[in-house]
């Protein structure tokens, strides 16, 4: 009997660290999704996403978040995609996503993250375990030869979890966050020669099925 993981591979992905699991998000997820989103992320008075998407209205929000969701996933194909990873602990707490994502992967062997966490688990070294996770899997399995990524500058804990991994300046631009707000947004890059590799082995299960999808084997 077909199932939804031999129709979308994907599903199969799941990256395992020492106090995280990280899987795409699935429909039955988007609830958790929404409500850590709806609890809070950062600081209302300034966002540090380029599109603030945070600042839409509590009736708003979840079908919002829904629609991207499927957007992402609609999207994705060999050449260009995103996959939005949920992250959970072990005991099955929804703390946020770490997203990875490409275009023209095949050629460029690049990937650019975004993540975000609820405020209520900051600060507690998950930020740094997840997207190490999503690197690993990204150069050791997929073959990336750079990670891109960037924060506005007074996003501390995003720009010190990146100076952690081993990533460089990139350069900078500006962004506008909120109608008539401009910041700076510092880039970054990433080597596989430059990363600094966690102490701790990834687990990781649909990889080969993960890269037939992707058209990488």
């Amino acid at each position: 009997m077909t199932t939804l993981e031999d129709v979308w591979p994907l599903f199969q992905l799941c990256l395992t660290t020492p106090r995280l699991v990280l899987r795409p998000v699935r429909d039955e997820d988007i609830p958790a999704y929404i409500e850590a989103a709806a609890s809070g992320i950062h600081d209302p008075e300034r966002t540090p996403f380029a599109v603030p998407w945070t600042d839409a209205a509590p009736e708003i929000l979840p079908g919002n978040l829904a629609r991207w969701i499927w957007q992402q996933r609609n999207e994705c194909a060999p050449a260009d995609w995103n996959i939005i990873f949920g992250v959970w602990t072990h005991e099955g707490n929804f703390l946020g996503t770490q997203c990875i994502g490409a275009k023209d992967f095949g050629t460029l062997r690049t990937v650019e993250t975004g993540s975000w966490l609820r405020r209520s688990v900051q600060r507690r070294g998950f930020g740094h375990e997840m997207r190490a996770a999503v690197l690993l899997w990204a150069f050791d399995w997929l073959g990336a030869e750079c990670a891109l990524t960037g924060a506005v500058d007074w996003n501390g804990g995003s720009l010190g979890v990146s100076r952690r991994l081993g990533y460089v300046p990139n350069g900078e631009k500006r962004v506008t966050t909120r109608p008539g707000v401009v910041e700076r947004e510092l880039l970054l890059r990433l080597s596989p020669h430059d990363f600094r590799r966690p102490d701790w082995t990834l687990t990781i299960e649909g990889a080969n099925e993960t890269a037939a999808f992707l058209g990488l084997q």
